[in-house]
C-alpha cells in the first residue's frame, strides 16, 4: 500500500506560483494580511485553506463590483 503525503502548508514561493503572482506581490499580500500566514522559525507558511480563502475573497469582491 502506498501512502501519499500531501503538503499541510505551502511556502510563499509555492503560493506565488499557484496564484500566478510574483514573489514580491505575494509577500506584500502576506504583509498586508490579505493572505494569512504563520511564521515557523525564519520562514512564512500558508495553509491551503488560507489560499482558498484569499481566492474566495477576491472573487466575492469582484462579484460585488459587477452586481452593484
Amino acid at each position: 500500500m502506498n501512502t501519499v503525503i500531501r503538503p499541510k502548508w505551502h511556502t510563499t514561493a509555492e503560493v506565488a506560483a499557484m496564484l500566478g503572482f510574483g514573489l514580491s506581490k505575494t509577500k506584500m499580500l502576506i504583509l498586508t494580511g490579505e493572505i494569512r500566514s504563520v511564521k515557523v522559525g525564519r520562514n512564512r507558511r500558508i495553509l491551503p485553506a488560507w489560499v482558498d480563502e484569499y481566492v474566495a475573497n477576491v472573487a466575492a469582491e469582484a462579484e460585488a463590483r459587477w452586481s452593484a
